[in-house]
C-alpha cells in the first residue's frame, strides 16, 4: 500500500500518525521456518540482511508483515548510505521496524482497520533488538510533526485508523508528509566531467508525465569519488544516442544519455515555473524503486526547505 503526499499536518480523531522510517520498505512472509524478505519490487533482502532474516525465523506464526528496514549509524540516527552498503558497515544496529500486517495464521488481515491490524500486530511482536513494532500517536498530528522537526527526521506518515490495506495502490487514507523536501527522479543521462573531477559532472534528471518524460535538471552536488564511481559504472551499461526528451534540454557540458531505469531521490528548494528543481542536490540512488513506482508530477512552488539529515528518534 503506497501514500499520496500533502505539505501540511493535521489533527484528526480519525488518523493516527507514525515516523517515516528512512531506509527500505520491506515485506516479510513467515510460513514455519521459511522466510521471504523482499523489497517493494520484489528484489530479494534475505542474503542482504540475514540479521533480520535470521531473527523473522523465530516468529511463531504464518505472517506477512509490512515495514521499514533501517541501520543506525554511531551517532545513533537513520543512516541510508549504511544501509546501501551494509555488507560494509555489518557492526552498525540494524532494525525492521513493522507497521502493519496482511496475513496471519491461515486468514487475510487486509480487510481489518488499521488500528484492528496493528493492535494484533503489537502482541505479535515481542521485545527484540531486530524486529520492532512501530509504535504511532492517535488524533495529533501537528504536535507529533513538531516533534519530527525538533528531532530534524525525514517526517511523519498519516494514516486513516479505518482504512484497510490495498496492496499496490496509492491512497489519500495514507498520506506522507515530509519536513525535508524531496522527490524521487529517474535518471536519463550525465555530462562529461570538468577538471580533475572523476566519471562524470551531473547526473541529467527527468520525471514522468503523461507524454513520457521532462527535464527536471541536473546536479553534480552531493557526490563523493566513491559514490561518483559506483554511479557512474552504473549508467555506462545503458548508454544511448537517443534523448528521451521531445524538448531540447541545455546543458554546459556534453550529454551521454541512458535507459531510464535507475531512480535517485533530490532534496532542492521549489520547483520553478517551468517545472525544474531550484539547487538540486543529490542523495541517493534508490534501487528498491522501478520507473512504475514513480508517479507522474505536477511541479509546484514550494517553501524553502531545511537541510536533510534524519536523527533518530
Amino acid at each position: 500500500m503506497l501514500a499520496k503526499e500533502t505539505d501540511k499536518p493535521f489533527d484528526d480523531k480519525n488518523w493516527l500518525f507514525e515516523i517515516k522510517w528512512d531506509g527500505y520498505r520491506a515485506i516479510a512472509e513467515i510460513k514455519k521456518v521459511a522466510v521471504e524478505l523482499y523489497s517493494r519490487n520484489g528484489i530479494s533482502f534475505n542474503y542482504a540482511y540475514p540479521l533480520i532474516y535470521n531473527e523473522l525465523k523465530k516468529l511463531k506464526h504464518d505472517i506477512v508483515l509490512d515495514g521499514e528496514i533501517v541501520v543506525i549509524n554511531e551517532k545513533g540516527k537513520s543512516d541510508f548510505q549504511k544501509l546501501q552498503h551494509y555488507e560494509d558497515n555489518t557492526r552498525f544496529p540494524i532494525c525492521y521496524y513493522v507497521f502493519d500486517m496482511l496475513f496471519l495464521d491461515g486468514h487475510k488481515t487486509t480487510g481489518l482497520t488499521l488500528l484492528q491490524r496493528k493492535e494484533l500486530l503489537k502482541k505479535l511482536i515481542k521485545k527484540n533488538a531486530v524486529i520492532k513494532y512501530s509504535e504511532h500517536v492517535l488524533s495529533k498530528g501537528i504536535a507529533f510533526f513538531n516533534a519530527a522537526k525538533k528531532n530534524d527526521l525525514e517526517g511523519i506518515m498519516a494514516k486513516k485508523t479505518c482504512s484497510e490495506y490495498f496492496a499496490g495502490t496509492r491512497t489519500s487514507e495514507w498520506i506522507k508528509i515530509k519536513y525535508h523536501k524531496s522527490t524521487e527522479v529517474v535518471i536519463v543521462g550525465y555530462t562529461k566531467p570538468i577538471g580533475a573531477r572523476p566519471y562524470f559532472g551531473a547526473l541529467v534528471l527527468a520525471v514522468k508525465n503523461a507524454n513520457g518524460f521532462k527535464y527536471a535538471g541536473h546536479t553534480g552536488s552531493g557526490f563523493t569519488d566513491k559514490l561518483l564511481k559506483e554511479v557512474y559504472q552504473k549508467l555506462k551499461l545503458l548508454a544511448t544516442k537517443n534523448s528521451p526528451f521531445k524538448e531540447i534540454v541545455k546543458t554546459n557540458m556534453p550529454v551521454t544519455w541512458v535507459k531510464p531505469k535507475y531512480i535517485c531521490e533530490i532534496k532542492f528548494t521549489e520547483w520553478t515555473n517551468d517545472g525544474k528543481m531550484r539547487h538540486p542536490i543529490f542523495l541517493r540512488m534508490r534501487e528498491d524503486k522501478t520507473i512504475k513506482d514513480i508517479p507522474m508530477i505536477k511541479a509546484t512552488s514550494a517553501k524553502k526547505m531545511y537541510h536533510p539529515l534524519t536523527i533518530w528518534l
